[in-house]
Parts: structure tokens; C-alpha cells; sequence
């Protein structure tokens, strides 16, 4: 098991440039060679495509099913799926170097200004699915009368309810742009909750055993995840609805916004793969279905690779609506 999640400092930490900078330049330069070493063409003179793939769990099963769908259907001209795992700002600078050819799961808003620095390169193709919550969160049960919680509806009541919090927020992993946006808002609503993130399986660990032990804990969650699977939480309500600029020149005091997934495919792929970029403006998967498909790999535990295969064989009509238009 990972270690619990660290405290990072709340807001603050993510003024804390040098080291953090440090590694991205690292990260960069390791996932450059990684990438390059695919080179463009495939084994056998087809198209290689080099896909970033995000640290959450949507990411790699969207990637598997993209890959299922290139191997199963040569006349898309894929001869190999390769795929990294990286952080958005990491895949989007590789993207902006002309070192990556796909990105599945970009979640918009939230990736906006990454993929505009990668204008020139990449377009965004397809939404995937949309209208995605993403908030803070309690157990459902934390809230009933007599519970810890009781009474707890708004984000603006936390600052009452901080000690039976512990004074915290259990955010998820320090690379995903919302753990920023939920140090904005922790300093935009002036809330006495300190910000803590490591992974988000640290994150989701501590969660569980809030939940064994039925005691209040408040965590940033986002859809589609399995976690709604297992567990019945509530989201809490927001005074100030989503916003332009709220997270960047504005206070931070703002609802997160509902988020889509989107692919984005680079220019070259576009022109060397056109068939299987066609097949990607057709790509769509319902919330419910990415959703249950997590609970299969990360609750039960089944290889992504099988579950990727297994929806794609079940759902012939939706693959011949993908492939089907760009054959």
C-alpha cells in the first residue's frame, strides 16, 4: 500500500517553484527520449502512433480502447499503439515539441491554456463524453442527523465544520491542474482547511478507511470514477457558480466547472493516420459506461486490456458507428 498523502502547505505550495520545476524539466526530457525512441513508422512500414496517457485511471482504459480499435481495424493504417504515462503539463509540452501524437481524456476546461501553447502542432478532435462533475465531496452518511457533518450542504459552511475535518482537504495527485485550482479556491473562499495531495491512490486510501471507520472526511472527486461506485458521497453545494478567468486572474472563488474529455491529435497524424483521426470524430462513450468499466479495473480488479476488449466486443453497433465512418 502507498504511503498516507503528505501535507503540501495548503495554497501556498504551489509557489514553491524550483523543485517542482526541477522535475518537470527531468520528466520532459525522459518522456522526449521515450516518445522519440518509438520513432514514426511502425514495425511494419504503418503508422506508429505515440500516445500520452494521463494519470487517472479514464486515461488508460480510453488509450486501451483506442488501441483495441487500431489492432482490430488495420484499414485505420495503425501498425502500432505505444502509449506513456505523464502528467498534462508534461504530455502537452511534448505535444507542443511535436513528440506526441495523440492525447485521449484531456479535460476541458481544465487543459485549455496547455492545449492553446500547443496550437500550432495539435488539435483538439473529439469529445469523448461531456457534462463530467467535479467538486468536493463528503460520505453521505457524515451528513445525517446526529453524524459529524449534520447539517453541511455548502462549500461556504466548511469553516464550521473544519475541526470535525481535521482542518483538511484530501486532494489527489499534485499533478493534475485541479489540485492549483482547489488551492485557489481554498484561498479564494478563505476556508482554515489545509490543502493535502500526494496520489490519487493515497487520496482514495484514506477515503476508504474514513469509510470503514464511518468518519466525516472532505475529498475532491471528479466523473466518471469507480469511486461513486463503491461508495455513496454527496457533493457539496458552490455560492459562486464556474466563472471565466476564475482560476486565473480571478480569486479562485468559484465553482469548478463540469468538464468533457476530449482526443486531440497532432497535424502529422492527422495526414499520415487520416483514417483512424476520422475514426476519432466519431468517438463517443457514455459517463455511466467509462464509469462501470473503472469499477471492473480498479475496484475488482480486472486487466484493462481485457475490459477494453470486452466493450468493444459487446458493443458492436457503437464501434461500426466509430470505424464504420472512416472506412
Amino acid at each position: 500500500m502507498k504511503p498516507s498523502p503528505r501535507p503540501t502547505g495548503g495554497p501556498s505550495r504551489h509557489r514553491s517553484a524550483p523543485s517542482r520545476t526541477g522535475r518537470l524539466v527531468l520528466a520532459l526530457a525522459l518522456v522526449v527520449a521515450a516518445l522519440a525512441a518509438c520513432g514514426a513508422p511502425g514495425q511494419d512500414g504503418g503508422v506508429t502512433v505515440r500516445a500520452a496517457q494521463f494519470p487517472w485511471s479514464a486515461a488508460k482504459l480510453t488509450n486501451a480502447i483506442l488501441g483495441e480499435l487500431a489492432a482490430t481495424h488495420p484499414e485505420l493504417g495503425v501498425d502500432e499503439f505505444k502509449t506513456i504515462q505523464v502528467g498534462p503539463a508534461t504530455a502537452w509540452a511534448g505535444a507542443q515539441r511535436g513528440d506526441v501524437d495523440l492525447l485521449s481524456e484531456v479535460a476541458m476546461p481544465n487543459q485549455k491554456e496547455l492545449s492553446a501553447k500547443a496550437a500550432a502542432r495539435i488539435d483538439m478532435v473529439h469529445q469523448t463524453y461531456g457534462g463530467a462533475e467535479q467538486g468536493w465531496y463528503v460520505p453521505t452518511y457524515a451528513t445525517a442527523p446526529g453524524q459529524p457533518l449534520a447539517g453541511l450542504r455548502s462549500v461556504s459552511q466548511l469553516n464550521d465544520y473544519a475541526a470535525a475535518l481535521d482542518g483538511k482537504l484530501i486532494d489527489s495527485d499534485p499533478s493534475f491542474l485541479t489540485t492549483e485550482q482547489n488551492a485557489k479556491r481554498l484561498s479564494g473562499y478563505k476556508l482554515n482547511l489545509e490543502q493535502v495531495a500526494s496520489s490519487e491512490a493515497a487520496q482514495l486510501a484514506e477515503l476508504r478507511r474514513s469509510y470503514e471507520r464511518r468518519a466525516p472526511i472532505l475529498v475532491y472527486l471528479y466523473h466518471p470514477h469507480y469511486v461513486f461506485q463503491e461508495f455513496e458521497m454527496t457533493r457539496l453545494d458552490e455560492p459562486t457558480p464556474p466563472k471565466e478567468g476564475c482560476f486565473d486572474t480571478g480569486d479562485g472563488a468559484c465553482a469548478m466547472p463540469d468538464y468533457a474529455a476530449w482526443t486531440a491529435a497532432s497535424k502529422e497524424l492527422q495526414t499520415s493516420a487520416p483514417k483512424f483521426v476520422a475514426m476519432l470524430e466519431r468517438f463517443e462513450i457514455p459517463v455511466a459506461d467509462v464509469e462501470e468499466m473503472l469499477k471492473r479495473v480498479d475496484l475488482d480488479n480486472e486487466d484493462v486490456e481485457a475490459v477494453a476488449r470486452d466493450y468493444v466486443a459487446r458493443h458492436p453497433e457503437a464501434v461500426r458507428k466509430w470505424v464504420g465512418a472512416a472506412t
